[in-house]
């Protein structure tokens, strides 16, 4: 935490300023304050939401004063109602809201690690022993995923659905018309590309459901087939690369929606349509959809940007495709990946009919994760490590 010298209220008490040591500063809001006040009229002190509604803070609220204690807290009262609130300083720089805008498309939250072939030579992995019995270790496997948006894990149970039991270690799995999970060998009239022996270019699964899984776990149980190595490729480092050597290209596939669908199975037929490259409303980089398989003819795109989107999209592809982006491994029986199913593509090589290779998929969320990886957080903290 930086030390703070002083504070001043301004704008006729509409904000605050902090001013720390060394002259940079940071400010809040009376409202935004008001409405983040941490008492226990406030917010329900066992689970933390709000208690009250905007209605209830006086539309004109501002402040009154506010003063610095050696407690490292601030100090306010409000008006027009003389509400007195504080808040620890640390908890203020968390929720900082006074910073600079990132002000280039598709920029990337802190944390986050964008990689091609060069991690080829260290693959993210852990222990299933390991990460079962020791929190420390899950949480090392946790934070991997979220860094790199893939991880392996290896030492796993060889039976079939051992790979709910990764999903155990972090959340749930979701159901699709595929099943709880599912079996990715060759078949006879596939009802899906993905059983066959055929090599499949990398893709995000399931561009074409509402919403897209958002993880996914592919588990080995036989695997001696020749060929049929997994590859992944990180799929912001795709667009980022498109971004950097073509702004015009990258725009042109977060801009337009394309169309996606899949009617492979009796009863089923599901369509989406999402950009390729999804932004949030501030520019941050948050998805890529990319499955060649799925992509149904793309309708909304104008007549006169149709060439140019087709050369934006080609040349995304030739990026997918290139070898110095794609991270190469074979799995062994027992071993697993997890996927960023909105940012990392996963295909493979094709194989022969000799041997066998045997793969069960399934489908977690990556809200249950992140918040397995928050309370392990929170737990390590609270420990001092």
């Amino acid at each position: 935490m930086q030390n703070y010298s002083a504070v001043d209220v301004i704008d006729d008490g509409a904000a605050i300023t902090l001013h720390r040591h060394g002259g940079e500063s940071l400010r809040f809001h009376a409202v935004w304050l008001r409405d983040n006040l941490l008492d226990a009229e406030t917010r329900d002190p066992g689970n933390g939401q709000r208690l009250i509604t905007l209605g209830e803070i006086p539309g004109n609220v501002s402040l009154e004063s506010a003063t610095l204690n050696d407690a490292h807290e601030l100090s306010l009262v409000f008006a027009p109602d003389g509400k007195k609130a504080s808040f620890p300083i640390s908890w203020l720089e968390v929720h900082a809201y006074d910073t600079a805008s990132p002000s280039l498309p598709g920029w990337l939250p802190s944390g986050i690690e964008l990689w091609d072939r060069g991690l080829e030579e260290s693959v993210p992995s852990a222990s299933f022993a390991e990460a079962t019995t020791n929190d420390h270790s899950l949480l090392s496997w946790l934070k991997t995923v979220e860094r790199f948006g893939f991880a392996k894990m290896t030492d796993g149970p060889l039976e079939s659905g051992a790979l709910l039991k990764v999903a155990d270690l972090f959340g749930y799995v979701r159901e699709t018309n595929y099943g709880r999970f599912f079996e990715v060998r060759t078949e006879v009239n596939p009802a899906n590309l993905a059983y066959t022996g055929l090599g499949l270019q990398a893709h995000t699964d399931n561009p074409y459901r509402n919403p897209v899984p958002t993880l996914q776990i592919l588990y080995c149980l036989e695997n001696s087939a020749d060929g049929g190595e997994s590859q992944v490729i990180d799929g912001f480092k795709v667009a980022t690369r498109l971004r950097d050597e073509d702004l015009a290209a990258f725009e042109l596939l977060s801009k337009f929606c394309v169309q996606f669908e899949y009617a492979g199975t009796s009863g089923v037929k599901l369509r989406s349509r999402r950009p390729i490259i999804e932004l949030a409303a501030d520019g941050e980089l948050i998805a890529v959809r990319f499955n060649n398989r799925s992509a149904a003819p793309f309708t909304d795109i104008p007549y006169d940007r149709m060439a140019e989107f087709y050369q934006a999209y080609r040349r995304f592809a030739e990026i997918v495709d290139d070898p110095e982006m794609a991270v190469t491994f074979k799995l062994e029986p027992g071993e697993c990946f997890v996927v960023d199913n909105t940012r990392v593509l996963h295909g493979r090589i094709g194989y022969s009919g000799d041997g066998t290779r045997w793969l069960q998929g399934c489908y977690p969320d990556k809200d249950g994760l992140l918040s397995k990886l928050a309370i392990l957080e929170d737990a390590q903290r609270e420990r001092g490590l």
